[in-house]
C-alpha cells in the first residue's frame, strides 16, 4: 500500500504504528522519503548526499526483522538524516566545506552505529554551515551547498549550523535528524524551521566520529517533530562510549517516572522578552499562559558572569587548534563565506592566558547555573529574538535592535540541556519558538514539560506547503 502524503509530517509513533500494522513496509516508507529528498532537497539546499542504496538495504532488513517478530524498538524502520559532520562508512562527510568535499573518514560515528542498531534507516547526509560556523560567518551563504533555505519561505534562512537538518525535518524530507550544537546550532534551525530540537547535556551523547569544532562545548542532539520523538531518539543514542573520553558513565532511560511531578516550578528571565520582535513576545507570553495551567512562575536574573565572552573564547581557541592546518595550508581560501576565509586567522592570535582565564571562569558559570536551576524545573525564554533572517542580508542588519538573553552563552558554556518547541508564527507567517533550559542530565524533565505544552497546543502539527 503506498505511503500517504500526510506521513511526511507524522511523528515517530505514528510511522511505527503504520509499519507494524502493515499499512506500509519499511521499504515503501524509505522510498517515500527518498523521493521527497530528491525532489525537494535541492529547493532547500538541504541535502549533500542521498544514501539510497544503503538505505533501501537497511529498510529491507527492517522488513525482514519485523516480519520475523524481531522488533528493535520505536525507531525500527524509521528513516532519518545525519548532519554532514557525522562520519559514515563509505559515504562522504564534507563538514559543509569545499576543502573537505568528498572526504571519506575511516569508520563511522558512534551515533550512526547506535541508530543502525536501533533499526533506523539512514536516508541522507544533510547540509550544514561550513566548519559548523566556527570561522565567523555573518550571512546565510556559508556552505558549498549554498545557503540553507527555510521551508516556510525560501527567501529566508533555515538557520545554522544544522541548516540541513532544520530544513529537512521542517520540510518533511525526513522524520528526524541528528544535528550538533556548540552555541545555537540546534536551537536556531529548529526555532526558525518550526521543529522540536533537543540539546542534551555535554557528555550525554558520544561525539566519536563527529567533526570537532570545540572539544569542550560540542554536543550532538535530535531534531524531530515532537518532544516525545526527541526522547525516543535520545534513548537510542545516549550512553557512555569508550571511544569518547568525554562521554559520561550515566545510564539514560526515557521516560522517567520522576518527571511526572506537578506543578512545574518555572523561571522567567527578567526582561527576557523585551528586546524581541513583537510577534515573538506575543507568542511567548501566550505560551506562558498555557504553561501556567501546569506550573508556577517566578522571575529571576541570571548571575552576573561573562557567559558570552567565555563561550566565544572556547570556540575561537579550540577551533584555531582543530583547524590550524586549514589555515596554514591556505585551504581556508576555498571556503564559501568571505568572513570564513579570514576569520580563523585572528583566532590563531588569541593569547593562551585568555583561554586559561576562560577555563577558570567556566566552573563559576557551571556552579552558578546549577545553583539557579536547583530551585526550578526549567528556565523559559523565547528561543530566538526574531523569526528567520532574510537570506540576502547580513544577520546583524536584520536583527538590529533585537537581542536574545544570555541564556545561550550560559547554557552552552555550562554544558546544560535545552529544548525548543514551536509556539506560533511571526513576521511573514514564519515560526517562532519557546525554549526550556534545565539542570545538567535532567533532559527528561525538559522533555516532559515540552511534551505537556505540545499536548495543549497544536503548533508542532503545522507544516509548510511545499
Amino acid at each position: 500500500m503506498p505511503v500517504t502524503a500526510e506521513m511526511a509530517w507524522a511523528d515517530i509513533p505514528t510511522l511505527g504504528a503504520g509499519l507494524r500494522s502493515g499499512q506500509f513496509t519499511a521499504v515503501e516508507l524509505c522510498e517515500f522519503f527518498l523521493e521527497r529528498l530528491e525532489r525537494l532537497g535541492p529547493k532547500l539546499n538541504a541535502v549533500v548526499t542521498i544514501t539510497a542504496k544503503t538505505a533501501l538495504a537497511e529498510a529491507r532488513q527492517a522488513d525482514r526483522e519485523l516480519a520475523a517478530g524481531k522488533d528493535l524498538g520505536p525507531l525500527h524502520g524509521i528513516p532519518w538524516g545525519a548532519k554532514d559532520l557525522l562520519a559514515t562508512s563509505g559515504i562522504p562527510t564534507s563538514w559543509g566545506a569545499a576543502p573537505y568535499r568528498g572526504q571519506l573518514p575511516e569508520g563511522e560515528a558512534t551515533v550512526v552505529t547506535r541508530l543502525r542498531q536501533a533499526g533506523a534507516v539512514l536516508v541522507a547526509k544533510l547540509a550544514m554551515v561550513e566548519i559548523a560556523g566556527g570561522m565567523g560567518y555573518r550571512q546565510a551563504d556559508a556552505s558549498f551547498t549554498g545557503p540553507g533555505l527555510n521551508p516556510w519561505d525560501t527567501g529566508r534562512w533555515s538557520g545554522g549550523s544544522s541548516s540541513g537538518p532544520g530544513s529537512a525535518v521542517g520540510g518533511g524530507l525526513v522524520p528526524f535528524a541528528i544535528g550538533s550544537e556548540t552555541w545555537g546550532s540546534i536551537m536556531t534551525p529548529a526555532g526558525f524551521c518550526g521543529v522540536t530540537g533537543l540539546r542534551p547535556t555535554y557528555g550525554r551523547i558520544s561525539r566519536h566520529g563527529a567533526m570537532a569544532l570545540s572539544w569542550t562545548m560540542d554536543k550532538l542532539g535530535p531534531m524531530c517533530r515532537t518532544a516525545h520523538d526527541c526522547g525516543l531518539v535520545l534513548a537510542a543514542i545516549a550512553g557512555h562510549d569508550p571511544a569518547d573520553a568525554t562521554s559520561v558513565e550515566l545510564s539514560y532511560r526515557y521516560p522517567a517516572e520522576e518527571t511526572a511531578r506537578r506543578p512545574w516550578k518555572l523561571a522567567l528571565l527578567k526582561d527576557g522578552d523585551t528586546s524581541v520582535q513583537p510577534e515573538v513576545q506575543q507568542n511567548f507570553r501566550a505560551a506562558v499562559e498555557v504553561l501556567k495551567e501546569s506550573g508556577t512562575f517566578e522571575t529571576i536574573d541570571l548571575p552576573d558572569l561573562p557567559y558570552g565572552t567565555v563561550a566565544a573564547t572556547f570556540i575561537s581557541c579550540e577551533m584555531a587548534a582543530a583547524f590550524e592546518g586549514l589555515v596554514t595550508s591556505g585551504d581556508c581560501w576555498e571556503l564559501t563565506a568571505p568572513e570564513d576565509r579570514w576569520g580563523a586567522h585572528a583566532a590563531q592570535m588569541i593569547p593562551a592566558k585568555d583561554y586559561l582565564n576562560a577555563m577558570r571562569i567556566r566552573p563559576l558559570i557551571q556552579r552558578a547555573m546549577d545553583d539557579v536551576l536547583s530551585k526550578y524545573d526549567a528556565i523559559i525564554t523565547p528561543t530566538l529574538a526574531t523569526v528567520a533572517y532574510p537570506n540576502n542580508r547580513s544577520f546583524r542588519e536584520y536583527r538590529r535592535g533585537y537581542t536574545s538573553t544570555d541564556i545561550g552563552g550560559a547554557g552552552n558554556g555550562a554544558g546544560i540541556p535545552a529544548i525548543t518547541v514551536p509556539n506560533g508564527f511571526g513576521e511573514g507567517h514564519l515560526p517562532t519558538g519557546i525554549q526550556f533550559v534545565g539542570r545538567a542530565f535532567e533532559e527528561n524533565r525538559l522533555l516532559a514539560i515540552a511534551a505537556e505544552y505540545q499536548r495543549k497546543t497544536a503548533w508542532h502539527t503545522e507544516h509548510p506547503d511545499l
